[in-house]
């Protein structure tokens, strides 16, 4: 017992190429699965059978990594109180108990928190592979900016999709509603009902917008760029640095200068 618990602990968290080929698997199944919810809330029938089928093999596959996941866990019981935990507990519940939980099919779309697994994967990503070693920056800004889009979107899916008379019909309503207000387009033909919508409308044009557009700057004007000084080895300088600001050696950062 003891061996198998030490292969599923290499497997998760181990540094061999095994083990990264296996948590991008993790990773594209997440994506794979939140694609599938999302889908389904276009589709006109979900009680379709070949749906249920998909979404029972879903469950179990959620189940055993659940399973295996507390099982390796350091700390059991601290791993109980992680957000993401009760999240996966949650879709497999709205998955194995349909007829019982169907008014709560909604909160599947949460799996979108398990994109947060991505920033895991472009670690071992950057380490095995040159080309996310050169686009680390570009690369993990954008999964930023991918997640919260998601993550937002979600939220307002899951807390408009069952109130009356809601505009958010779909996942597709929900996350056109996010990017036209965190871009302040802001058209107005789909809008949040009640309280609790209008509190949330109200926390995404302030707080949301504030952090969409400090992530496109990450994307577009990075603070920080990367070039090694051969003296002390400092990777990160600002935009319009000559010299290193830990050993002062001069250094060539090619910028095309400010207007």
């Amino acid at each position: 017992m003891a061996a198998v618990q030490s292969f599923f602990r290499s497997l998760y968290h181990g540094a061999s190429p095994r083990s990264r080929r296996f948590r991008l698997w993790l990773l594209a199944f997440d994506v794979a699965t939140l694609c599938f919810f999302v889908a389904t809330t276009l589709v006109p029938d979900p009680n379709l059978p070949w749906i249920h089928w998909i979404e029972l093999g879903i469950a179990a596959i959620i189940a055993f990594d659940l399973l295996v996941r507390w099982w390796i866990a350091p700390n059991r019981a601290r791993y109980l109180t992680k957000p993401t935990t009760w999240v996966d507990i949650l879709v497999v519940v709205t998955l194995v108990l349909p007829y019982f939980v169907e008014s709560f099919v909604f909160l599947r779309v949460l799996r979108a928190v398990g994109l947060l697994r991505s920033f895991n994967v472009l670690r071992d990503l950057r380490s095995e592979y040159p080309f996310f070693r050169a686009h680390e920056e570009l690369i993990q800004s954008a999964i930023n900016l991918i997640v919260f889009i998601f993550v937002t979107s979600a939220l307002v899916y899951v807390l408009q999709a069952h109130v009356t008379e809601s505009d958010i019909s779909n996942f597709i309503d929900a996350l056109y509603f996010t990017v036209a207000t965190l871009t302040t387009t802001g058209f107005g033909d789909i809008t949040l009902k009640g309280n609790w919508g209008h509190l949330l409308a109200v926390v995404i044009m302030t707080v949301g917008v504030a952090l969409f557009l400090r992530l496109l700057q990450t994307i577009f004007r990075p603070t920080k760029v990367r070039r090694k000084c051969d003296d002390c080895g400092l990777i990160r300088h600002e935009p319009d640095a000559s010299h290193c600001k830990h050993c002062g050696r001069v250094i060539y950062i090619e910028t095309e200068g400010e207007d």
